[in-house]
């Protein structure tokens, strides 16, 4: 990684939003910080990708419920960002001498940090979401921004046409560049779907940040505001397409989805893979028992957890203790979990902390049509007790 004192490159990772559609996982903690994987974070696919793109300068603007986040971010060290000139840097918002406020939107909040993004005086700047699974070179999306001499580039994934009014659409000639952005539209014209990850060159960033800041009128948002302006005034501006796995965990379903889709064979989703490994702060490192009633199936489970229950098609995180007699089917189950004998959970989510009780049964087959159940963090489901497939538990239940 470069040592100059100037980066060709700085990526700034929005990561403060509340994630409501999440809820009950983000009633404690920021979306990004929502584990994933067995052992990750969702956070860590945006910074790994980063870093194996060589990218050695990430800022995190945190906002909502920032303190777990911030305590996993620590000082980068956990992905090779502790650097003396560089790094990884949580910028919260702050009160400054001429005012300060909390974080109005995305482009208000790379606004209120262009002093750190100044700071490495870049030739250009990434701007990421942090709640996306994905494995991306960004390099190679550089290279195609620096070939067009572009004002920037915006990735896209191509969407089936069916579900191209739920995205941002890009329309382009055929050099890739944009002629349109319509957000949502309920004709697409196009299936290019906006990632929510942008390169700018940063004069062009400076100053449609510094514009849209004095419009009073301004929702203060790259797709709503910054890009339509740029586009107003003709600037280059480019679509970069992006054929690998992609996918925004942004309501409960999807983030269950993206799960299971570990669980395959997609090798875009290879959470091994030695020529793109996906960084994280370990937290847990004991090894697995498995008893002898123990039966394990299409699984992958995470550092500590004592199983002697049944486990098929499920993601286990640490530190879990399922018992003799105790059966898991399509779940996500986080760490510290207990599931005790005779208990059931089928397609579901379980927070962390969360203990089913002897006997209990939560949710229903989801061959059979059922809804995926929730339930939240540290809830104790009472003995014998029957969770509907489709309900949402944030309380305990005797």
């Amino acid at each position: 990684m470069s040592t100059s004192r100037k980066k060709k490159i700085v990526a700034m990772l929005l990561a403060g939003g509340q994630g409501s559609r999440l809820a009950p996982l983000t009633t404690h903690i920021a979306k990004p910080a929502v584990p994933f994987g067995s052992r990750y974070r969702i956070i860590d696919f945006s910074i790994s990708n980063c870093v194996n793109s060589d990218i050695d300068t990430v800022g995190v603007l945190t906002q909502y419920q920032p303190l777990e986040l911030n305590d996993y971010l620590g000082t980068g060290n956990a992905w090779g960002l502790n650097l003396s000139f560089g790094g990884l840097h949580v910028l919260p918002p702050y009160q400054a001498a001429k005012g300060g406020d909390w974080f109005k939107g995305t482009a208000n909040a790379i606004y209120q940090n262009l002093k750190f993004i100044k700071r490495y005086d870049p030739d250009y700047v990434l701007i990421l979401s942090g709640d996306h699974i994905y494995k991306m070179n960004y390099d190679l999306m550089l290279d195609q921004h620096i070939a067009n001499n572009a004002d920037c580039t915006i990735a896209v994934i191509d969407v089936p046409l069916e579900e191209a009014s739920r995205f941002g659409i890009m329309n382009t000639d055929n050099t890739g560049r944009i002629l349109e952005f319509e957000e949502k539209p309920p004709q697409p014209k196009s299936t290019l779907a906006s990632m929510g990850v942008y390169i700018f060159s940063t004069a062009a960033l400076e100053k449609y940040l510094t514009e849209d800041e004095a419009d009073p009128n301004s929702e203060n948002d790259f797709g709503k505001n910054v890009i339509p302006a740029m586009l107003r005034d003709g600037k280059r501006m480019f679509a970069y397409l992006y054929k690998g796995y992609w996918r925004d965990v942004g309501t409960l379903s999807s983030y269950w989805a993206a799960n299971m889709d570990t669980l395959g064979d997609l090798p875009e989703l290879w959470l091994n893979d030695p020529g793109w490994k996906i960084y994280y702060k370990h937290s847990f490192n004991h090894p697995q028992y498995l008893g002898e009633d123990a039966e394990v199936t299409r699984s992958i489970c995470g550092d500590g957890s004592e199983i002697d229950g049944k486990v098929d098609r499920s993601v286990i995180f640490n530190n879990l203790r399922i018992c003799s007699g105790a059966s898991i089917h399509d779940s996500i189950m986080m760490s510290d979990c207990v599931v005790k004998s005779g208990a059931k959970v089928d397609y579901a989510i379980v927070d962390k902390g969360a203990v089913i009780d002897e006997g209990a049964q939560i949710g229903g087959s989801r061959d059979d049509g059922a809804e995926l159940t929730v339930i939240g963090r540290g809830v104790h489901i009472g003995k014998n007790v029957k969770i509907e497939a489709g309900q949402i538990i944030t309380e305990d239940v005797e």
